[in-house]
């Protein structure tokens, strides 16, 4: 037989999904940029703390000097 009777029916359908579920594993798993770019250092994360006024500049100093320390 040439053709099997799985082509005939919805089988095809599964592919179509198997197919799907793989791009989709792909494109979340590998990023479009690298993850370094991604990520803040703690410097910035600080001086984003202190513009939205979560913390005092006398904070923000102590540990911007902690930071720089280390």
């Amino acid at each position: 037989m040439l053709f099997d009777h799985h082509f005939i029916g919805m089988h095809w359908i599964w592919w179509i999904i198997v197919v799907g579920i793989i791009l989709l594993v792909l494109f979340n798993v590998i990023p479009y940029r690298p993850k370094a770019e991604l990520e803040d250092d703690a410097l910035d994360i600080l001086k984003k703390r202190f513009a939205q006024g979560k913390i005092e500049r006398e904070e923000f100093e102590e540990r911007k000097k902690i930071l720089k320390d280390n």
